[in-house]
């Protein structure tokens, strides 16, 4: 099934027609393969890992699929006839797909940039680079936008660490560089989650998980109380995962850092399993995300393990967390969240 954007895309074939198209931060769906019927070549670069699972065990012919901030090196001197940009739920990563799109598009190539009109895409006009086009507006369908653009000159070459915000940041385990990217959350403060979370952080040893590692703030304070840990920094974000490595590099640590559904891509026993979830609301989707995430948690957890996450308190962890640990334990809790901690 095809999301709305997608489907207003589809209606629009004629601009991929016999084009070598490059598509990025897609959804989790298959119009990269639908594509292929028109297009002569797709290259699919997806931003969020769930979406690349979609269509990555594809094997069609002229079809290649990628996660990350940018297409591998051996992609890299490929250009491209057309870029298609699904415009991003965090309007602060536009600016940077615009030039990543450019850096990838042939002078006098096609930009279509769709999404939701509640999404920010109306803004589309004041946020493109002079180095393209004015954007038309080619369709309007399905709560969704589509636009239109012609790279007219050469981008500005594209540097990952002109789009870095860095900072020190106060954690109780004391001062760290954070190194964020454009579309990943930061407050440039400790958030009061991770503020409670770090607070009554547990001594840990041997391999530890961090569990949507985000821009990497957990770790660094873990490894700044114990350099000696092993940890694995987790995420579907490829900005996030590499917001994580920079701010590992610049505090001089080292850590284990990649991509993971879930628990899907990890494998063996941990000693330590901190985190705090992505799962914020009480949506009946993330209720049961924040099950498994329990349920997996203890099945990784290795004799005499620690777990220890932070989450808000209106979401129903405690029944989860009782029936696959045997007790809750709630050490701290501030108005908005809790603290659940277990020791094997």
């Amino acid at each position: 099934m095809l999301t709305n954007t997608s489907q207003v895309l589809l209606r629009n074939i004629q601009f991929v027609e016999n084009q070598n198209v490059l598509i990025l931060n897609h959804e989790a769906d298959a119009l990269a393969v639908e594509l292929l019927d028109t297009a002569s070549s797709v290259t699919a670069l997806a931003l969020d890992f769930n979406h690349h699972q979609t269509i990555a065990k594809q094997t069609k012919a002229n079809l290649h699929c990628y996660f990350g901030h940018d297409v591998p090196v051996d992609a890299q001197l490929q250009t491209f006839d057309t870029v298609v940009i699904y415009f991003p739920k965090a309007k602060a990563l536009a600016p940077y797909l615009f030039q990543l799109a450019a850096k990838h598009l042939n002078v006098g190539g096609t930009l279509i940039v769709i999404g939701e009109n509640k999404g920010g895409v109306k803004s589309l006009a004041k946020l493109l680079p002079n180095y393209y086009s004015t954007a038309l507006k080619r369709d309007n369908a399905r709560h969704c936008l589509l636009f239109v653009a012609e790279l007219i000159q050469a981008a500005p070459k594209l540097n990952i660490n002109d789009w870095v915000s860095q900072y020190q940041l106060a954690t109780p385990q004391g001062n760290i560089t954070i190194c964020n990217l454009v579309g990943v959350f930061s407050e440039k403060k400790l958030d009061q989650g991770t503020e409670l979370l770090l607070s009554h952080l547990p001594e840990l040893t041997g391999r530890v998980l961090d569990f949507g590692c985000g821009a990497g703030v957990i770790s660094a304070a873990m490894l700044k109380a114990n350099p000696s840990l092993n940890i694995d920094c987790i995420d579907i974000n490829a900005m996030a995962l590499k917001a994580c490595e920079l701010t590992l590099e610049a505090n001089d640590m080292k850590a284990n850092v990649y991509a993971s559904d879930g628990f899907k891509q990890i494998s063996g026993k941990f000693d330590g399993i901190i985190s705090n979830p992505p799962f914020h609301d009480g949506l009946a989707a993330t209720t049961q995300i924040a099950k498994d995430f329990v349920k997996s948690s203890a099945n990784s957890l290795s004799n005499k393990g620690v777990w220890q996450i932070v989450a808000n308190r209106n979401l129903p962890y405690a029944d989860t967390i009782a029936e696959e640990f045997g007790q809750v334990n709630v050490p701290a809790e501030n108005n908005k969240y809790k603290l659940y901690f277990f020791h094997k």
